[in-house]
């Protein structure tokens, strides 16, 4: 018999499946996996280095750049640890805005996650569905900021500016017809509350289609259950959040247990695996979009029947008014000190963390009270989640190092931030 090695063999950077600029240098035995090196590195492109020399304003857009698919989400984060250095909190308003924009973003998160996810294991047809619901809420996304994916809207003291009253309107051009045109426009005659409040009657059954697609389906379960499988102490032990750490049965969750903003007048369940394997991270992830939808409804609620300003009246944290600053030399002042100098933050150092769609996106934040912060270090979920993935899969095939590469729902901004 001729003796069999182990053999060594790199897994990307440039692989389809590895969800950004990851390199897994593996050691095969045949075809099941001995051990596995990530190797990050390649994309690095030093956000907490880079806000030592920017304004605590100038680094609010870096925050959408880490995970480019959570990115209210990353904003919160960082804003959250100002307010706290200064002392001060948003207007109510501007705290149901936030949480009804987080729960946007955590559905366009998982919507993006399960369409990557089912074509790694070779359902192509999940990723034009969900593609199809995520161009929805990019446009809130755009009504709202101007900018589809970065959208840097979240600002110290509150959110750039109130929701629209007005969604933006498909033009006709030479490669859209009068007729496709107001086809395109019929939900978009209203506000955007109106447009998202369609959204949300209309997405239960969106993920009903999803799970007839996989829930039940023969190969989908073939490629997920009993993957993975990672018990409830390990995952402790390990430092998973979000969907990996409840996919193992533990039901912990940021929003319930260190409510920020409105979460504490929200009403929503937290979703819990049982196995611990990617199946079951899965029907967490799946859930977790019907609840999110749940909070979206009740935000929806309470800002048609509440108005009020969406930014504090601190001219030293937030500017003043286009109007005031054009008719008044104290607001021009603090308009321009504001956007030259920057904010000067207490001394002192915060930590704030966020129930990201991935898991606890925290800033660890240090301010020596000049107009920069002195150090920012950012607690991303996915490099917890990635350095596990070792223990994950030893034992396992390639084709399932694809699933569990899935079901962690890496993204490498944050990663190799």
């Amino acid at each position: 018999m001729a003796e069999i090695k182990n053999y060594t063999m790199n897994f990307g950077p440039q692989h389809p499946a590895a969800h950004g600029v990851l390199r897994l240098v593996l050691e095969l035995d045949g075809e099941v996996i001995e051990r596995i090196d990530p190797h990050i590195g390649l994309l690095h492109r030093g956000t907490e280095k880079l806000a030592e020399h920017k304004t605590f304003l100038q680094s609010v857009p870096y925050m959408d750049r880490l995970d480019y698919v959570s990115m209210m989400c990353n904003e919160h984060a960082y804003v959250l640890a100002i307010e706290n250095l200064l002392g001060i909190e948003a207007p109510v308003r501007a705290q149901y805005i936030r949480v009804m924009f987080d729960e946007i973003t955590r559905i366009l998160n998982h919507l993006l996650w399960l369409g990557a996810h089912a074509l790694d294991v070779g359902a192509m047809t999940m990723f034009l569905y969900c593609f199809r619901e995520r161009e929805d809420l990019m446009d809130c996304y755009e009504a709202v900021s101007g900018a589809r994916l970065h959208s840097a809207y979240y600002r110290p003291g509150g959110v750039y500016r109130d929701l629209p009253e007005q969604m933006p309107q498909y033009q006709s051009s030479k490669y859209r017809s009068e007729k496709d045109v107001k086809k395109l426009n019929e939900l978009r005659g209203g506000s955007l509350l109106d447009f998202v409040e369609h959204f949300v009657d209309e997405f239960p059954k969106k993920v009903d289609e999803y799970e007839t697609l996989l829930t039940d389906n023969r190969i989908w379960k073939q490629r997920t259950v009993g993957i993975g499988v990672v018990s409830p102490e390990r995952a402790l032990a390990l430092g998973f959040t979000g969907p990996m750490l409840r996919g193992s049965g533990i039901a912990w969750d940021l929003r319930k247990k260190q409510p920020y903003d409105a979460y504490e007048h929200v009403d929503f369940d937290v979703p819990v695996g049982v196995n611990g394997d990617c199946y079951d991270r899965y029907l967490v992830r799946m859930e977790e979009m019907r609840q999110s939808n749940r909070v979206i409804k009740q935000c929806i609620e309470w800002l048609r029947k509440n108005s009020g300003p969406v930014i504090v009246e601190n001219h030293k944290v937030a500017p003043p008014s286009r109007v005031d600053m054009k008719s008044n030399m104290e607001d021009l002042i603090h308009h321009f000190k504001l956007f030259t100098e920057g904010m000067h933050v207490p001394k002192g150092e915060t930590y704030a963390a966020v129930e990201a769609p991935k898991g606890e996106f925290g800033i660890y934040l240090m301010s020596d009270g000049a107009n920069k912060p002195y150090r920012l270090k950012i607690r991303a979920p996915g490099f917890a989640h990635l350095s596990a993935i070792d223990e994950m899969t030893r034992g396992h095939m390639i084709a399932d190092l694809v699933a569990i590469i899935g079901t962690q729902d890496v993204v490498f901004g944050e990663i190799d931030r």
